[in-house]
């Protein structure tokens, strides 16, 4: 069952030709509802996307009330097809919306081979699946207006294997290399497109993995992290890792990985492969 809900502002013909309003996923707790709360302060109109409906009405009514500006509520489970293309068309023809913010997510605790077959394709529907629809969706209307923008929420275990969360960490990689190819794609046509990356952050996600976040060390508070990841959003940054201290380390890691391009087009194999089985 889905519910769309809205909570109008006294100024939301005007603020709709001057500001786009956001689409946020998994808004209604965490990295999600701290998104609507900065943005909303900034003037943007609201369209909050998540499961739990009686959260998302408290956090619409209280931004509205502090900043007067319009808020959509749709109750949706992503991971279910007919809410998900609910969330798809008002993507495609609410003009209104300019910018997507892809939070949604989830994780399940485990190893590979303890992890039911069920879950794990749940896990990828929401982490993969449903963020790449919703992109889908909106990018050839962003595309045709020469602006606008999307932002996927990844994670640096996408770039860590040894980190030990197998199929977490798979969909997050998804995440970054989608993001990089459709910035490619997109950012000639006006679109900004922005991967971030947050590590491990004070959010609900670790219970369920059956993990205490107060006993874990390093924990980012999810405030710290969106107002890191506004940063690099204000500056079009393509790839935003708030607990990287050497933004150097990436652009090296970069260029290793492009200076490895040309060689992938070679007509032989290597040397080191070049021997008589």
């Amino acid at each position: 069952m889905m519910i769309v809900m809205n909570i109008e502002s006294i100024s939301e013909k005007s603020n709709a030709m001057t500001i786009p309003s956001v689409l946020i996923t998994g808004a209604s707790t965490g990295i999600g509802a701290a998104y609507a709360e900065r943005f909303a302060r900034r003037g943007h109109d609201l369209v909050l996307v998540a499961r739990d409906t009686a959260r998302m009405e408290a956090l619409a009514a209280r931004l509205h009330q502090e900043n007067g500006v319009a808020i959509d509520i749709i109750q949706a489970d992503l991971t279910q097809a007919a809410e998900l293309a609910t969330v798809e068309t008002r993507l495609r023809d609410d003009a209104r919306i300019g910018i997507l913010v892809n939070n949604a997510g989830t994780a399940i605790g485990g190893s590979f081979i303890e992890q039911s077959t069920d879950d794990v394709a749940r896990l990828v529907a929401l982490n993969t699946t449903a963020l790449l629809r919703l992109a889908s969706a909106i990018a050839p209307r962003l595309a045709a207006a020469g602006e606008g923008a999307i932002v996927n929420i990844g994670s640096v275990v996408g770039l860590a294997p040894e980190f030990g969360m197998t199929v977490y960490g798979a969909t997050k990689a998804f995440v970054l290399f989608l993001s990089q190819g459709l910035s490619l794609e997109l950012a000639p046509k006006g679109v900004y497109v922005q991967a971030v990356l947050p590590a491990t952050t004070r959010t609900e996600i670790w219970g369920h993995v059956g993990a205490d976040v107060n006993t874990l060390s390093g924990v980012m508070e999810v405030d710290d992290l969106v107002n890191a990841a506004l940063v690099g959003f204000d500056r079009r940054e393509l790839v935003t890792i708030p607990p990287l201290p050497d933004a150097g380390q990436w652009d090296a890691l970069q260029a290793a990985r492009q200076a490895m391009l040309p060689n992938y087009r070679n007509e032989h194999p290597a040397e080191r492969y070049r021997t008589v089985a």
